[in-house]
């Protein structure tokens, strides 16, 4: 769908910033728009307040658009919050927000908007959309600082087909000066920095109320299975982690990996932590079609949301895996979270990193 073809838009707002000038944009090129809220949760959080509801009125009112509220709490609490504390009982490391823009805003908002005859949903995020030889492509935005490329990659072909991102070519600062001149209360409003659904950062004791049940202490072991401690439970703990441990250890050891059947946390030294090369799952292709099995491609790679991009080979494996080989040592990862490839400023896919391995370095004689 052009550009020109897209006139009836539903637009969603949060109450920040962002999704304020979204909407001006918008109305500024002549779409006819219409503001929706996901309500995400029926308790006051920082998920969404009443305060946010309000500041994303003012705006609509303000524009001259309709506006109204939707309760999508059953979604997100299905969708969103149980995988997420699945995930976390599993031993790997959920990205929430990943979940919420697949199923929640272009998955349940996008059904809605279809229902209703929307020929577009449109959000603040940071990215840009581009139709190239009959395929929607997914680019980062302008503003590399800003882009939200990366939580964007399980995002399908119908869906990049029936979105709007018109921040993708702004920068944040231009953004807020709209919003100012505009005279928007939240021009200058503050953004969260956390998952939404536990504003106090506290994983653990958020699964531990969920489930209504505490998880069992177990051992801190090396590799080679020496005792080093007791952990207080092993959804406290992520691979990759250092601080916190609560060991006096005479150098410091990192959580190598999570050991669900034994309740055992592995801990390691920094040179033992398994980088080099990893295995995703669930690979969404998203500005080339899916390539033939045993396709060799060469990308960067981020495996952590704002993370510098790594060289690497992508390596096309059965079952929609991808084998990613990085040139030199790489960031430390975590199963559960999204490995990213990039071709230049073009996503290329991205899955759910399911093994990492340490890369052995060849010898002459291998």
């Amino acid at each position: 769908m052009s550009e020109n073809e897209k006139k009836r838009v539903l637009v969603a707002m949060s109450g920040g910033v962002d999704s304020a000038v979204t909407a001006l944009l918008l109305k500024e090129r002549g779409y006819d728009c219409e503001g929706v809220t996901m309500v995400l949760s029926r308790a006051e959080s920082s998920c969404l307040t009443s305060r946010d509801v309000a500041d994303a009125k003012s705006v609509a009112d303000a524009l001259g658009m309709p506006f109204r509220a939707c309760d999508f709490s059953e979604q997100f609490a299905a969708q969103v919050i149980e995988p997420f504390v699945r995930c976390y009982e599993c031993g790997e490391t959920p990205n929430p927000c990943i979940e919420c823009n697949c199923f929640l805003k272009f998955g349940a908002l996008s059904a809605l908007a279809a229902g209703e005859g929307f020929d577009a949903v449109a959000t603040g995020h940071y990215a840009r959309v581009e139709e190239k030889d009959g395929r929607y492509c997914l680019k980062k935005a302008r503003d590399e600082k800003k882009d939200q490329s990366y939580v964007l990659y399980r995002l399908t072909q119908e869906q990049l087909s029936r979105v709007v991102f018109p921040l993708g070519e702004l920068t944040k600062d231009e953004v807020r000066a709209k919003a100012e001149a505009h005279g928007f209360a939240n021009a200058h409003k503050k953004e969260s920095q956390d998952i939404c659904f536990i504003p106090d950062g506290d994983y653990a004791g958020y699964i531990e109320r969920a489930r209504g049940k505490t998880y069992p202490a177990g051992n801190f072991v090396t590799t080679d299975g020496r005792v080093l401690g007791v952990h207080k439970g092993m959804i406290h703990y992520t691979v990759g982690q250092r601080k916190g441990l609560g060991l006096a250890l005479p150098e410091p050891y990192y959580v190598k990996e999570k050991d669900v059947e034994r309740n055992e946390v592995v801990l390691c030294p920094a040179g033992e932590l398994p980088t080099g090369e990893l295995i995703a799952r669930e690979f969404n292709w998203v500005s080339v079609a899916p390539p033939p099995v045993g396709t060799e491609l060469r990308a960067t790679v981020r495996t952590r949301y704002h993370q510098a991009e790594q060289p690497a080979t992508l390596v096309v494996s059965e079952g929609g895996k991808v084998k990613i080989v990085f040139d030199e040592r790489a960031a430390v990862c975590a199963p559960g979270q999204a490995a990213v490839a990039y071709l230049d400023e073009y996503v290329l896919g991205g899955g759910v990193i399911d093994l990492v391995r340490v890369r052995r370095p060849q010898t002459e004689n291998n």
